[in-house]
């Protein structure tokens, strides 16, 4: 649970996984080394050289309060001691401190001199972080200043070491991210290249980087080699394949011709024409691997142009376009292709249509609903497979059709990066294809 909750958190992308792989450490060693520093450092050091100069400074008013002021300079000028005369009056209160909100180290030198020295009204680490200036009040009600040099009592600033160790973290974190960046690099090429491959597109890749992001891109470049050798040879087999069979197909429809009608000629008719529909299924089928190059597209008077060649043909079919028309890359042939079989199907087993073309921030959306007896949900992804026909869920009144309409509209989808989903249509109670293509 707590795993979750700590991976939901976490960045997605390489490169913030990578930032983070490298600001955790900077960022815990530098507290953890400024911890121990300011410690023993800035704490022990500092109280260490504080109890000594308190020492010296009992001796001072040791002097001050047994011969006066002139005595008691004569023993404070070589310790590094100044005395001068001071004009705070006796009180019974807790003395007054003063000191930078970042001097660590002034709060121990403050401290220890309260702690070893009687009489101190005030002490001063604020005006000039350089020196300390207090003021002590004798036995006798005489009030003294004394001066001396802050080095006397602590060896420098805390803040100083922390922002040395923030800049110089800041500093090669960010060195570290350039080069990270350059490593990386070669691994956003590959992914690029494979997504682009993955569409139909081409993309020059030449393996670059670690020894183990060429080893991947090597791989990826023979893989690629091989898939596209398949998908040729396939392509190959199945042209032809079709195109040899429409000569004996041709020569039958031309022997029946001659034959004088009967219910076996009628029938024989009937067979050579779904011949020729599977045959057109196949062609196409085998032309959706060669998906024409991408351009920018008016994607709504591609659509327009689709549904309006439909309701030529005696389709009813209507469209609910939206408000705004973008340019899309994406490859118009293939659209129209997977558009049209998706209409040939509404049509094939309803008797009315209906396309919708939305605009999102990211994709477009088009939607084909049609009012037949639409697909069970335990049957969509199989009607998604090549030559598999659902003909007992469909209407078969209007041909059975071959089973490739769908396979053919998902694998240009999903060519174009996007994905095609089967549901219920809510107005027109049948069958729903929506068709997600990224912009």
């Amino acid at each position: 649970m707590v795993f979750a909750w700590i991976k939901r958190g976490l960045p997605r992308g390489l490169y913030g996984r990578a930032a983070l792989i490298l600001i955790v450490p900077i960022v815990t060693i530098q507290l953890v080394v400024s911890g121990a520093f300011l410690q023993r450092h800035f704490e022990d050091v500092t109280e260490q050289m504080t109890t000594g100069l308190a020492v010296e400074l009992r001796f001072v008013v040791a002097e001050l309060e047994a011969g006066g002021m002139t005595a008691g300079r004569v023993v404070a000028v070589p310790l590094g001691i100044t005395l001068r005369e001071g004009t705070a009056q006796p009180f019974d209160g807790p003395a007054i401190t003063d000191r930078l909100f970042y001097d660590f180290s002034g709060r121990i030198v403050i401290s220890t001199l309260m702690r070893y020295l009687d009489g101190i009204v005030w002490i001063d680490l604020k005006t000039n972080d350089r020196i300390v200036v207090l003021n002590l009040m004798l036995e006798d009600g005489v009030s003294v200043d004394v001066e001396f040099s802050r080095r006397r009592v602590s060896a420098s600033n805390p803040h100083q070491l922390l922002v040395l160790m923030v800049f110089t973290g800041i500093l090669m974190t960010g060195v570290a991210y350039l080069f990270l960046r350059n490593q990386l690099r070669p691994i956003r090429r590959l992914a690029r290249a494979a997504e682009d491959f993955g569409k139909g597109r081409g993309r020059d890749y030449q393996p670059s980087g670690a020894l183990e992001v060429r080893s991947a891109g090597r791989a990826f470049l023979d893989m690629r080699s091989r898939i596209e050798q398949q998908i040729e040879q396939r392509t190959m087999m199945l042209s032809g394949v079709s195109h040899d069979l429409r000569t004996p197909l041709t020569r039958m429809k031309l022997g029946l011709s001659f034959m004088e009608e009967s219910e076996e000629v009628d029938g024989l008719r009937r067979d050579v024409e779904e011949m020729e529909e599977l045959l057109t299924g196949f062609l196409d089928f085998a032309r959706s691997d060669a998906l024409d190059d991408p351009e920018e597209v008016d994607v709504a008077a591609l659509v327009e142009q689709v549904v309006a060649d439909s309701q030529r043909g005696g389709g009813n079919v209507s469209l609910v376009g939206a408000e705004t028309r973008p340019m899309v890359e994406l490859r118009p042939q293939a659209l129209r292709r997977a558009l049209s079989n998706l209409l040939s199907n509404a049509l094939r087993y309803g008797d009315q249509a209906r396309v919708s073309f939305t605009v999102m921030e990211r994709a477009i959306r088009l939607t084909v609903e049609d009012n037949g007896p639409g697909i069970a949900p335990e049957d969509r992804l199989d009607a998604l497979r090549p030559f598999v026909r659902l003909d007992e869920a469909r209407n078969q009144n209007k041909g059975s059709g071959v089973g490739l309409g769908l396979a053919i509209a998902s694998d240009i989808a999903r060519r174009h990066g996007g994905t095609l989903r089967l549901s219920e249509s809510a107005d027109l109670a049948g069958l729903r294809v929506d068709v997600v293509l990224p912009r």
